[in-house]
């Protein structure tokens, strides 16, 4: 049988090292697409060492939309699997006040990723074959004062993903949308995080195997994020607005 090939978009992250490893594990051809790829040789020969698999990084530049067909067409192999792990937390109080930052936070976590995803589709829907997963977040499930740039961002991505979803079943393309809340990572570092609810970067990734794995729809992580987000969601307006959340 063919060996499979997992596109990674933007493969810095903690979260995208454990997703490719997790994968790699597993059978499939890698690869790491992120800006200023060849900073990734150490983490390809790591990688390769640690599980065996085939690694290769890729330059790719989320924000250059304009690039983005190219991109894919150059690729080395055609994905079988595309995940995208973009994002950009950004600062909320800086977004209220600098309308480029807010920007730049839709850009990297909502329109940019339609743009890629866009062209993935469409490859995918030819071949009638191929798996998308994105990363969302719980916090696009209801706006709040404390994120509500970024949660906008990521309930538009899970609209469309929604979509593309309906769209693209009767081609078997299958599309997953993965919705962890807080993740220890670099990028919240500092930030006090509630332990039971935080989850590890190797536990997202495993919950992206498991999605396509199970060819899963929407998956939360941690579970308990389902129900802690189907509470918020029922708090009437005239209450919810009122709340520091």
């Amino acid at each position: 049988m063919k060996q499979k090939t997992l596109l990674i978009l933007g493969a810095r992250s903690e979260v995208a090292q454990s997703i490719a490893e997790l994968f790699g594990r597993n059978g499939f051809d890698v690869l790491l697409a992120a800006r200023n790829a060849d900073k990734l040789s150490s983490l390809v020969a790591d990688l390769q060492i640690r599980t065996g698999g085939n690694f290769q990084s890729v330059e790719f530049d989320l924000l250059h939309t304009q690039g983005h067909l190219d991109f894919y067409n150059a690729l080395p192999a055609r994905p079988d699997v595309v995940v995208c792990v973009v994002g950009l937390l950004g600062n909320q109080q800086e977004a209220e006040q600098d309308y480029g930052h807010a920007r730049l936070i839709i850009e990297s976590n909502f329109s940019g990723v339609v743009s890629i995803l866009h062209v993935v589709a469409a490859d995918f829907e030819k071949r009638r074959a191929g798996h998308i997963l994105a990363i969302g977040s719980v916090a696009g499930d209801r706006g709040r004062q404390s994120n509500y740039v970024y949660g906008a961002a990521k309930a538009g991505l899970a609209t469309f993903l929604s979509g593309l979803r309906n769209r693209l079943h009767n081609s078997k393309v299958k599309v997953s949308t993965i919705k962890p809340g807080f993740i220890r990572t670099r990028m919240t570092e500092g930030m006090k995080l509630p332990p039971f609810i935080t989850a590890e970067p190797i536990e997202v990734a495993k919950a992206v195997y498991m999605a396509y794995v199970d060819q899963k729809n929407v998956v939360y992580v941690l579970w308990p994020w389902r129900y802690i987000m189907l509470i918020i969601k029922s708090i009437p307006e005239f209450i919810f607005k009122k709340l520091k959340l």
